[in-house]
């Protein structure tokens, strides 16, 4: 590859980095709380408001219903008022977090749903209030899954930031759109696939490597 191409490749794969990681905080910082929520307010929750649980649950569902590239496509006016465009990484962010945050809060629900219900309510019968359970029980307690659903859903965002890719987001979608499809460059097309195998494997390891130690140290608490 010429360095030209090299150049292109290194900074479509920090585009890709960049979308992955500011979607992948968003759905962390949305999701998480919202997967709370759906639990807490369940049928027998510690905070139970079915009407909510139903509305929440049911807008979480239709988001994850809906394919990414029509999201990709139904969100640009939405998008444009936000950054200001439809093409580029930033507009790229909005919609990968619009489909990563009902996704991660479905997996932040099972990880809470996961927690010994003897230890909600021992802390429950002690006068725990809810923070308190929040705090010294759900969170400590489903850290493990909670870190690994974390790790699925960025894999999850690499691949749909490639996808994205087809509108002009940038990054490595992008590159192998452009010169890779379009252009005919066969080579171009295999070095980014290698490059995307090779980042969603240290990233799986990275998260696999993190969730097994937070599944270690819970264990050493007990």
């Amino acid at each position: 590859m010429s360095a030209t191409m090299l150049e292109l490749l290194w900074r479509s794969l920090l585009e890709t980095i960049v979308m992955t990681a500011a979607a992948g905080f968003i759905s962390l910082a949305l999701g998480l709380p919202l997967g709370l929520i759906l639990v807490a307010t369940d049928r027998g929750g510690f905070w139970e408001q079915i009407a909510v649980n139903r509305l929440l649950g049911g807008l979480v569902n239709a988001a994850r219903s809906i394919p990414f590239i029509i999201l990709l496509v139904a969100v640009i006016p939405l998008t444009r008022l936000i950054v200001g465009t439809s093409i580029g990484v930033a507009a790229a962010i909005v919609p990968l977090s619009l489909a990563a945050i009902p996704y991660y809060a479905r997996i932040a629900e099972l990880s809470f749903r996961e927690v010994d219900h003897g230890l909600i309510e021992a802390v429950r019968a002690l006068g725990g209030g809810r923070w308190t359970l929040v705090r010294e029980v759900l969170i400590p307690e489903s850290l493990p899954g909670l870190a690994a659903g974390f790790t699925v859903t960025l894999v999850t965002l690499i691949g749909a930031s490639a996808m994205a890719g087809a509108v002009g987001s940038g990054g490595l979608g992008d590159l192998a759109i452009r010169y890779g499809y379009q252009r005919f460059e066969t080579q171009v097309m295999i070095v980014v696939v290698v490059v995307l195998i090779a980042l969603v494997s240290a990233l799986q390891i990275l998260g696999d490597t993190i969730a097994a130690r937070l599944d270690k140290g819970g264990r050493n608490r007990h």
